[in-house]
């Protein structure tokens, strides 16, 4: 890869990881209007609309079901449904950039998982950025000091759930397409939290059918700037660039919804950071990235 290209792909990762963040705020804007399991059914079905640019010439639709390891592309289905369901309530819950935050643990339970679901040996340095990071949430929900609620059980849901997911594509391995890893998020979306809506299912209004489909179509088109980005730069680059979203839930959570964070969560925050980076860096060291 030439520079230039590395460069569009961080670029474009960023604008991706911007466009995320947005969808976020679209669902935000709800304000639990909606159950969490319909906003996510719904902004699923508009999620459809990525699937075709995951699609290579020639291949059909039924290529998302299409999978070597139909258990993986089971657990994933699973993970997904439960992670998006969960995310949707923790924005709607807590302050955007505390919801980041927790989310944020991502690396550090990919790490966990790692050790026990794929055997693989963690040193020391790894293991302290997983302390880190738990050290960083603390500052941010300071237990104790401040009422902890079901917003920080989703978050932390969502953390764990996305984590399963990314395990469940390592042990997949890189035969696995685009389409079909896509296909087993989306689907699962689709089923579990179809099924969990459908006792409280209550038609939008058109306000929240505007904000459904800026939440869903804004994450597809997210989903596919980041494919883009992939293609051109190193996952290695890439990685990183997720953290902006912190930044942008900073920003977002302020000029819309009025949300303030303090010096405590501003440290927590950047621990949380310091310790997704080292996790990225030391994966790269390790081969696990490239």
């Amino acid at each position: 890869m030439t520079s230039d290209q590395t460069i569009k792909g961080i670029l474009t990762a960023f604008a991706a990881f911007l466009i995320y963040s947005l969808s976020d705020a679209s669902v935000k804007l709800i304000e639990g209007g909606l159950s969490p399991y319909e906003s996510a059914f719904l902004g699923a079905v508009f999620g459809l609309s990525a699937i075709p640019f995951m699609l290579k010439r020639g291949d059909r639709w039924t290529v998302v079901f299409e999978t070597r390891k139909r258990r993986l592309w089971l657990m994933r289905f699973v993970a997904t449904g439960i992670a998006t369901a969960a995310s949707v309530t923790a924005f709607t819950l807590l302050p955007m950039a505390e919801a980041f935050a927790l989310i944020f643990l991502l690396p550090s339970f990919v790490t966990i998982l790692s050790v026990i679901a794929l055997r693989e040996k963690v040193g020391v340095k790894r293991w302290s950025a997983v302390v880190i990071g738990f050290i960083g949430v603390l500052a941010v929900l300071r237990p104790g000091f401040r009422e902890l609620g079901t917003g920080h059980v989703a978050a932390l849901l969502t953390a764990v759930g996305a984590a399963v997911n990314i395990i469940g594509m390592r042990a997949a391995g890189p035969g696995e397409s685009r389409a079909a890893l896509y296909g087993s998020n989306v689907l699962g979306v689709l089923v579990i939290c179809g099924i969990a809506m459908a006792p409280v299912f209550a038609w939008p209004t058109t306000e929240q059918w505007l904000l459904l489909a800026g939440y869903g179509l804004l994450a597809a088109f997210a989903n596919v700037l980041l494919m883009i980005a992939t293609q051109s730069a190193p996952a290695a680059y890439i990685g990183p660039t997720q953290y902006s979203q912190m930044l942008w839930g900073i920003l977002l959570g302020y000029l819309i919804f009025g949300d303030g964070v303090d010096a405590p969560m501003i440290v927590g925050m950047a621990l949380i950071i310091a310790s997704g980076l080292l996790t990225l860096w030391r994966e790269k060291k390790k081969g696990i990235i490239s």
